[in-house]
Formats: structure tokens, C-alpha cells, sequence
């Protein structure tokens, strides 16, 4: 995708995310971690947690936002799904949307690219594992032809409570 913009709406578009990125994605990341079910991470990321999580993200494991006006309203990424090499042609996405900005189709039109992406690549199969309470994900990726492949019970803790985690596929 390199530096080509996408229009994904009528004022916004995707992109690979930048340095200058780094701190509106910082935020989203962080609001999500502050919520029940968004994420079953609990630590917000600092300035130089986020520097180094984006320069972990390289062409076979991009990061996309979607911007209007250059204001980063929502992001995804692949990342390695498992560090061996059996597993390298397998990868998990995330995706948030800004608090303000849910419901409005961004996270849709994030992960549709990141899957245009992931088979640019060459990648296999696109995994997701979902808190089971968070119906907007699952929603999108259901929209998106993802499959449930497996539910773990009560494996996250997060907020004085157990999570159950969704597993989701989409083969390319």
C-alpha cells in the first residue's frame, strides 16, 4: 500500500500508519484498554511502548489507519499469529475504532484492507481471538466471512472478571 491513499468514505481514507501516527493510535489503544471488553490487555501503552510496537510492524505485518484530515480515527495490524516457523503464513489482526467513532463501518473498512493485505502476502489463514461479550467485533468479522473455530472458557481476567475468548478464521 506504501504511501497511496485508499478512500474508504468520503473523507476518509486508509494508509499505513506513520511515526506521527503513534500517539492517536496510543490513545484509541488505550480507551480500549480502559473498557471491559474491548481487549483483554490491561496496560496502556507510553509513548515509547507505542514507538516500539509500531516499529515491530513490517510489510508482512502492517499497521493501516483510517484518517480524516490526517486526524487517526481507527487502526489495525497483523501481527504474527505464533513466533514458530510453522505458523509464519498465519496471522492475527486487531482492530480499534476511536470511542466516538464506533458504529460508523471504520472497523470494517480497516479489516477488509488488512485482509487484502494479508493475501497480498501471501498469508494462509487471518486468526482473531474475541471477547466473547464484544458483539460489534464479532459482527465484523462474521460480515467478513470469518468462522468460529473454537471458544475459550473463562481464560482472561480483566476487571474482577473472567472473559470467555472467541477464536475466529478467515481462510484466503
Amino acid at each position: 500500500m506504501g504511501e497511496t491513499c485508499l478512500t474508504a468514505r468520503p473523507s476518509v481514507t486508509l494508509r499505513r500508519a506513520r511515526e506521527g501516527d503513534n500517539l492517536r493510535i496510543a490513545a484509541i489503544w488505550n480507551e480500549a484498554v480502559a473498557a471491559p471488553s474491548l481487549t483483554t490487555d490491561t496496560e496502556p501503552r507510553t509513548a515509547d511502548d507505542q514507538r516500539a510496537w509500531l516499529a515491530r510492524h513490517g510489510d508482512d505485518h502492517p499497521v493501516i489507519v483510517a484518517v480524516d484530515d490526517d486526524e487517526v480515527l481507527a487502526y489495525g495490524s497483523l501481527s504474527p499469529y505464533r513466533d514458530k516457523p510453522a505458523f509464519r503464513a498465519t496471522v492475527e489482526d486487531s482492530v480499534y475504532v476511536e470511542a466516538g467513532r464506533r458504529g460508523a463501518g471504520l472497523g470494517g473498512l480497516v479489516l477488509a484492507e488488512l485482509l487484502r493485505l494479508a493475501g497480498e502476502r501471501g498469508h494462509r489463514s487471518v486468526m482473531a481471538r474475541i471477547i466473547a461479550g464484544n458483539e460489534a467485533s464479532r459482527r465484523v468479522h462474521a460480515r467478513l466471512h470469518f468462522t468460529l473455530v473454537g471458544v475459550e472458557r473463562e481464560t482472561a481476567f480483566k476487571h474482577g472478571r473472567w472473559l470467555d475468548i472467541m477464536i475466529v478464521q478467515r481462510r484466503l
